[in-house]
């Protein structure tokens, strides 16, 4: 079934839409930065971040609920980062979640937007929601260059791949490998790294040499394989090289899409879900959609 994410025909041109986030709080200052005029609300499981401050300032109510509480029985049951993606005490917590937001608004907002929110999702939030909610990794999703932190950058390097790209999705129930709304301009990664070292930052292009190397002569393709064999040192190496690049992503990748698919896309009433397939205008988009760098 076709559904429309936003229709400002019939909604008026004014979104409400609401941010989780757990940390700085970036990616929804850039989305506000870029059209001011809607209605925001921001949720955070992490009450006081740095991103709280960025939304009293732009005077946007924020609606804080640690996860801590619901979350600590589930911790002590099955081990501190082991608790399972829907978990009794995950639905009970994101279902709290829901009922304050949307008591606040008075009804489901038209868009969440995950813009650095550090918790899974369960399928009962994705029910709710779907396909109206958004997520960013920076890494392409659509080569299962997925893992926290800096790891979609290891697997990109020892894949071969030249360049890097932000994917913006709808969440699923999958893990970041829901249907790709937004991909941004390659960043090159021999030519990303080059700039950081001519503004003072020596070693990167060394280290990345000595880590494509390693997998050369070891004949390694995937960053499990390289965490096996590599010494610690190395291991050291390639967390600093991909920190930097993911680093330089954020700004130039999911920076630049999480505001262009909310504002020149979804808000213009311009993209259609049907099941797992996205249309921009009428046309269905590939599997990587729509790419900033591509000609439509």
């Amino acid at each position: 079934m076709q559904q429309l994410i936003y229709d400002p025909a019939k909604s008026g041109k004014r979104m409400t839409i609401v941010c989780f986030i757990s940390g700085s709080g970036t990616n929804y200052r850039e989305i506000v930065k870029r059209n001011p005029d809607h209605n925001y609300l921001v949720f955070t499981n992490r009450p006081g971040c740095a991103g709280v401050a960025i939304a009293r300032a732009n005077k946007h109510e924020v609606i804080e609920l640690s996860h801590m509480l619901y979350l600590r029985d589930a911790r002590k049951r099955y081990g501190a980062g082991k608790v399972p993606r829907n978990c009794p005490e995950r639905v009970q917590y994101e279902q709290e979640v829901a009922r304050r937001i949307e008591d606040k608004l008075g009804r489901q907002p038209d868009l969440i937007c995950l813009a650095g929110f550090d918790q899974w999702n369960t399928d009962w939030m994705v029910d709710r929601y779907y396909p109206r909610m958004l997520n960013v990794h920076p890494g392409d999703t659509t080569k299962n260059y997925i893992g926290l932190h800096w790891v979609s950058a290891a697997k990109a390097i020892l894949a071969g791949d030249p360049n890097l790209r932000s994917t913006l999705f709808f969440a699923d129930k999958s893990e970041d490998n829901g249907p790709v709304l937004v991909q941004s301009r390659p960043l090159n990664i021999i030519r990303t790294l080059s700039e950081l070292e001519s503004q003072g930052e020596k070693g990167l292009i060394e280290g990345l040499h000595r880590i494509t190397l390693f997998a050369s002569l070891q004949n390694i393709k995937t960053y499990d394989v390289f965490r096996e064999k590599a010494h610690d040192e190395l291991q050291q190496t390639m967390g600093h090289v991909c920190s930097r690049l993911q680093d330089m992503l954020k700004v130039s990748g999911d920076w630049e899409i999480y505001p262009f698919a909310i504002h020149d896309l979804i808000a213009a009433g311009r993209v259609v879900v049907d099941g797992s397939t996205v249309f921009i205008d009428g046309k269905q988009m590939p599997v990587w959609g729509y790419r900033l760098d591509e000609q439509w």
